[in-house]
């Protein structure tokens, strides 16, 4: 007879491999009684701990099997949309934090490369045999994630798209933090309003923020909107538009960090002081708006608690495979800096 392997032992005690490999590797992060059930089933079965190293390397039935090296750590793909936004920087430090308490190793994928070259962003977590994976940002296409989400657990972080079933999503709660910031600037007393769009379900939403809280603000306040890529030059170039404008805003709201960098410097090009002339705000409390020279005000994204959640999301998929996806809300918190005051018209 052949020895038994894990993938006897998951069978056994109806959790999958991956849980079994967390608890061979004595994580903390498994209930008791899954636990239990696993080492339940490792002395029923006679399956030696020694043949832990050799039995992490088995794979899902894949294609074409690429089996992980002799004594391989149990992994955890992460794909980021793009590896240059500082905001996820916060996010995969409460990530790693969690996983790695758990057992599991990150694996960085970068999506927009993989676009480029025309491959399947994916693919490789596929391929090297994932235990799980962690989409950060928006996907051109969240249709492409239906089978990977077949084949492994898969949780959505910082992003508001749609995602296929059995899928969780975990991200900041971009209206409402929409919302603070520009009941802020209204308080102050401005009364015309500009904010610089992006795109995606996250842009949307703090644009859908903002155009609430103005409509709620009355008749006399101008909600003014322009479009943006959520880049520094692409705040910069909307913003020459902006203040070229005869009844030009006296704040302007971005739609994040970099995006707000554009606008200061462009502010600054064109002889206006930041806040006596124009009040500036921010999103996602990157280190960059922590800067002593820039120090924006800004929204914390909560990026640290976002990333410890959608790990422990991660986590609760591997042990309990199945059921209806959840989407989680961080709340944002705003941070009032140096970029804001009343206009002008108010300090006078």
């Amino acid at each position: 007879m052949r020895p038994p392997t894990i993938r006897d032992v998951a069978d056994r005690a109806g959790v999958s491999k991956s849980l079994v490999s967390l608890v061979l590797r004595g994580s903390d992060q498994v209930r008791a009684e899954k636990r239990e059930a696993v080492l339940r089933a490792v002395r029923e079965l006679g399956y030696r701990p020694n043949e832990a190293a050799r039995s992490l390397g088995e794979r899902r039935a894949l294609p074409e099997p690429r089996p992980r090296p002799e004594g391989g750590t149990p992994l955890v793909g992460v794909l980021l949309h793009d590896l240059r936004n500082p905001w996820y920087v916060d996010l995969l430090d409460g990530l790693n934090s969690l996983l790695h308490a758990g057992g599991l190793h990150m694996l960085l994928g970068d999506a927009r490369l993989h676009r480029r070259v025309g491959q399947d962003p994916a693919g490789p977590f596929l391929d090297l045999g994932a235990d799980g994976l962690v989409v950060v940002g928006t996907l051109p296409d969240p249709a492409a994630l239906e089978t990977v989400a077949a084949r492994m657990p898969v949780v959505v972080a910082a992003a508001r798209e749609p995602v296929p079933a059995g899928v969780d999503v975990v991200a900041n709660d971009d209206e409402y933090g929409a919302r603070l910031v520009t009941e802020h600037l209204v308080g102050l007393g401005h009364r015309r309003i500009a904010h610089l769009t992006g795109y995606g379900a996250v842009a949307d939403l703090r644009r859908r923020g903002f155009e609430a809280t103005m409509r709620a603000a009355g008749p006399a306040h101008v909600a003014l909107v322009e479009a943006g890529d959520m880049t520094e030059e692409g705040g910069y170039r909307a913003t020459v538009r902006l203040l070229a404008r005869a009844d030009r805003p006296t704040a302007v709201f971005a739609v994040n960090d970099m995006t707000a960098v554009g606008v200061l410097s462009a502010a600054g090009e064109l002889g206006l002081r930041v806040p006596r002339d124009l009040s500036v705000v921010g999103y996602d409390n990157t280190g960059i708006s922590r800067l002593r020279h820039v120090w924006l005000t800004t929204v914390d994204g909560a990026g640290h608690e976002v990333g410890r959640r959608a790990a422990r999301c991660l986590l609760d998929r591997i042990e309990e495979p199945g059921g209806e996806g959840r989407v989680q809300l961080a709340p944002p918190v705003l941070e009032v800096r140096g970029t804001t005051a009343r206009p002008p018209a108010v300090t006078a």
